[in-house]
């Protein structure tokens, strides 16, 4: 593009388009992916309890972009553990994150200035990763859209999409977290992610894939920061998908009128139920109330008829 010329641009985005993510960049995804384990609750507990457990959560966490892309796919599900290099530099994070002496790893890294970069180079991974996908699958599926975005999506995004797995091997179950149900941001930015490299490389979006890599890295890296030192976890598209779901989705349904039928039929009769219940408590209290007058009064008179009796025996 013209602009990319004019601002001198166009010497940046090839060589981010050439820089490598190995070690650099790939090591500060795995401590940021550990670090994301570490902090889920019962976690701790978990390294303590079963190591072997926490280490296969961590590399889900750390390679469950390949791992669901490899499914998706049909590929061997122990090929993203193929990369020997890989695997032994994820496991060396994740022991120094989970038991390092004093904590002095996890306490550094934790360290918001430091945090700020690994996350800011893990987006950029990001980029990497959702390319990959889109251009697998394109080798493959040339002309599946569909395909193409789903497979960059879970290359992208994988570890939170299998997300309720990971849990499963730490013992817990909450299937109200499922990624799909309610999508978290960096769900919502990968699948954003997959569908512009789609539409790029299928030649629909007219923009060089450098160019496009610099644009997503830079909305990615400057959005995660902005998130981060504000402390928000709003997402930007917030007021789209509001506009978007209201106009799309949120139309009146042809059993509104049965539900609010329904609704105001149960009120009736939850306040009936409450009328007649305080009705018959009442009733009850007045009966209970006459009972103890009546048997006061009875014992009253008894009380008198003795007296009068006594009275007559003395008068005689």
């Amino acid at each position: 593009m013209d602009v990319f010329g004019l601002l001198y641009l166009d010497e940046l985005s090839h060589g981010l388009a050439n820089l490598s993510m190995f070690p650099y960049f790939d090591m500060a995804h795995y401590i940021v992916s550990v670090m994301a384990l570490r902090e889920q609750p019962g976690a701790l507990e978990v390294s303590r309890s079963s190591p072997l457990a926490c280490w296969f959560s961590s590399m889900l966490f750390c390679f469950g972009g390949a791992v669901l892309s490899g499914i998706m796919l049909a590929e061997p599900l122990v090929a993203p553990l193929s990369n020997s290099t890989s695997v032994l530099l994820a496991s060396v994070v994740w022991y120094l994150v989970f038991y390092c002496p004093m904590d002095l790893v996890y306490c550094c890294a934790a360290l918001l200035p430091l945090r700020l970069v690994l996350s800011g180079m893990k987006e950029v991974t990001r980029t990497w990763k959702v390319l990959g996908g889109v251009t697998q699958a394109h080798s493959k599926y040339k002309d599946s859209l569909l395909v193409m975005i789903a497979i960059g999506w879970a290359k992208g995004a994988g570890g939170g999409l299998i997300s309720n797995f990971e849990q499963l091997v730490r013992g817990v179950w909450k299937p109200e977290t499922n990624e799909l149900l309610k999508m978290s941001y960096p769900t919502k930015i990968t699948l954003i992610g997959a569908v512009l490299f789609t539409l790029q490389q299928t030649h629909y979006l007219p923009l060089r894939k450098q160019h496009l890599m610099l644009i997503y890295t830079v909305f990615t890296v400057v959005n995660k920061s902005r998130m981060m030192l504000t402390g928000s976890s709003t997402s930007p598209f917030a007021s789209i998908e509001s506009a978007v779901f209201k106009t799309l989705f949120a139309g009146s349904s042809p059993y509104a009128a049965l539900t609010a039928d329904v609704l105001k039929s149960n009120i009736d009769n939850s306040t009936t139920n409450r009328m007649t219940s305080t009705t018959t408590t009442k009733e009850s209290n007045e009966n209970e109330a006459a009972g103890k007058g009546k048997r006061g009064s009875l014992k009253a008179k008894e009380e008198s008829e003795n007296r009068v009796t006594a009275n007559c025996k003395k008068t005689e």
